[in-house]
C-alpha cells in the first residue's frame, strides 16, 4: 500500500513529544503511523486494524529493520471509530514509544532501532492526517 503522506528531515528527539490529528475514513480497515530513518527502517509501526490481516478493533505495534518485520506486539485498548477524527500523542524517551490513544489509553513501545533521534514520518491507509505537532 502506498503511503498517503511521508515526511521526512522533521527531527523528533529523544524527550520529546508528537500529537497527530487525523480522521479515519468512513469505510477504513486500518492504517499506520510509522517512525523511524526511511521506508525501510521504521523504530515504530502503529497500525490500528478496524477489520484488516483478520483481526478487528486491534492494534498492532512492530518494526522495520532493514526491511524486515519484526514480532509483532498487541497492546491492547483501541480507541478510534471509522469516520471519526482522533488524536494521538507519543512521547519518544530513553526506554521507547511512550503512546496515548484518544481515550488515553497508554502503553510504551519498545525503541527496537535505538536511535535517539527520527526524522522520517509515513502515513499509510485509511487515514487523513489533519495536523502533526513537535514539542
Amino acid at each position: 500500500m502506498a503511503p498517503n503522506m511521508v515526511i521526512q528531515n522533521m527531527p523528533f528527539k529523544v524527550g520529546q513529544t508528537v500529537a497527530i490529528a487525523g480522521t479515519n475514513t468512513p469505510n477504513a480497515a486500518n492504517f499506520s503511523v510509522n517512525f523511524g530513518h526511511n521506508d525501510e527502517n521504521y523504530a515504530l509501526h502503529l497500525n490500528p486494524r478496524f477489520d484488516a490481516c483478520g483481526q478487528r478493533n486491534t492494534i498492532v505495534c512492530n518494526s522495520l529493520e532493514k526491511g524486515c518485520w519484526k514480532e509483532e506486539v498487541f497492546p491492547g485498548g483501541f480507541a478510534f471509530f471509522k469516520g471519526e477524527n482522533f488524536k494521538i500523542i507519543i512521547k519518544l524517551t530513553c526506554g521507547g514509544f511512550l503512546i496515548t490513544l484518544p481515550d488515553g489509553f497508554q502503553f510504551t513501545f519498545p525503541n527496537r532501532l535505538h536511535s535517539d533521534e527520527y526524522s522520517y514520518f509515513c502515513f499509510v491507509g485509511d487515514v487523513s492526517i489533519r495536523s502533526i505537532q513537535i514539542y
